[in-house]
């Protein structure tokens, strides 16, 4: 029990991930020092001291914006995520938020919550005030969706079923999302063709360099009259000050976001929730188990899935003794790394190395176990970040 691995949590985890982490070789809580690992939902990681103990980072969600990505990466230390978990919690919400415009739920609950319920003429009340709550239907709409990720092909799927026509954008789509996307999804061009040619348009990419304030200025003037923008992504996708121009001017009929901001909180049409997106059990859990099983996969076998920083990299177990190294993606690294074992008289029994932009990794069955001696060579070779030595765990 002395050798269990700490991993620190530093947010409210489910359940249903944490017991995914045996106690006979983990130790898990919110108080731990050295820490092998840490699960984190949003806690900002940016100003905290990450001990050097730390292997790697679990997000149990998909975006890792308050995680330092970049420094972690050149400490060898994997982020993960997870992606996908809650595709379905985020697309009910779009949906939620598609209506609620559509059909100006916000204000006509306003108009109900301000009524007197005792008023004698209450049913002429009601009767006289719903007209100004009138909207449109889904139906025969047009909705364009930006980022054509796990999220984005279900939304498409759900409107397409609710007689809406789709207009998609994405071009970094993947290979999976492209087979999971519906086929009557039309293909847009651009941002600005999405933006062009739209009623709803919904926001689905990560927030990047390349990505801040894709709806901007410059473009949300080619938006149809009284169009409807949502952003259940991040709150730096679309710029607040050209929405609020928008909404001013009738460009937009309502913006629809999960982050509330103060520079549009109060204008007419705008629909702002809770960062509610992922708030469900079911999310929550999905995201904790997914993490929670990568997290223990790498630590145990050096296998990874899903890392924002690093390659994807599996390799079966074909001896107990397996070595895993995190290096900058230079040359004759693997020489230099097959030469220091085979010094050592280790004999390689399988290799597998893959690189993700100036990084790689490695991972190195051999058949007896390396001595500290040769795990110190390795780490001392130029241009490597970290070196882990991943003996099979008993029982």
């Amino acid at each position: 029990m002395a050798d269990r691995l700490s991993v620190l949590v530093l947010n409210q985890i489910a359940a249903a991930g944490l017991s995914r982490l045996p106690a006979e070789h983990y130790r898990v809580g919110k108080d731990l020092g050295d820490p092998a690992a840490i699960l984190v939902r949003s806690a900002d990681l940016h100003k905290a001291i990450i001990a050097d103990s730390v292997r790697a980072i679990g997000r149990a969600g998909a975006g890792t914006n308050n995680i330092p990505v970049p420094a972690m990466t050149a400490r060898g230390v994997p982020v993960f995520n997870a992606p996908g978990a809650n595709a379905n919690a985020v697309k009910e919400l779009v949906l939620v938020g598609m209506l609620m415009a559509a059909r100006n739920i916000a204000p006509a609950l306003q108009f109900v919550a301000q009524l007197d319920m005792a008023a004698p003429d209450l049913d002429r009340r009601v009767e006289d005030g719903k007209k100004a709550f009138a909207g449109h239907e889904l139906t025969g709409q047009t909705l364009g969706i930006i980022g054509l990720g796990k999220i984005g092909c279900l939304v498409a799927d759900a409107a397409i079923k609710l007689g809406m026509q789709v207009l998609g954008f994405d071009p970094h789509i993947t290979v999976d999302a492209a087979w999971s996307l519906p086929s009557q999804v039309r293909k847009a061009a651009s941002v600005n063709d999405v933006l062009r040619n739209a009623q709803f348009i919904t926001l689905h990419v990560p927030l990047l360099d390349s990505t801040r304030h894709l709806v901007n200025d410059a473009n949300i003037g080619l938006l149809r009259p009284g169009a409807v923008l949502l952003n259940f992504s991040r709150d730096g996708i679309a710029a607040e000050g050209a929405v609020k121009d928008a909404l001013a001017g009738g460009r937009l009929s309502h913006y629809v976001s999960d982050f509330p901001s103060p520079v549009l909180a109060g204008l007419p049409g705008v629909v702002a929730l809770p960062h509610l997106g992922a708030s469900t059990q079911e999310a929550e859990e999905n995201s904790a188990v997914m993490v929670v099983d990568q997290l223990r996969d790498y630590l145990e076998n050096g296998n990874i899935a899903n890392a924002v920083n690093f390659p994807s990299v599996a390799m079966g177990r074909e001896s107990p003794y397996r070595v895993a190294i995190a290096n900058a993606n230079v040359p004759n690294m693997l020489g230099q790394i097959s030469t220091t074992m085979a010094s050592a008289g280790l004999n390689i029994h399988n290799m597998v190395n893959k690189s993700r932009g100036d990084i790689a990794y490695t991972l190195v069955d051999v058949d007896s176990a390396p001595s500290a001696a040769v795990l110190a060579a390795l780490r001392a070779i130029e241009g490597v970040s970290s070196v882990r030595f991943l003996p099979v765990l008993p029982g």
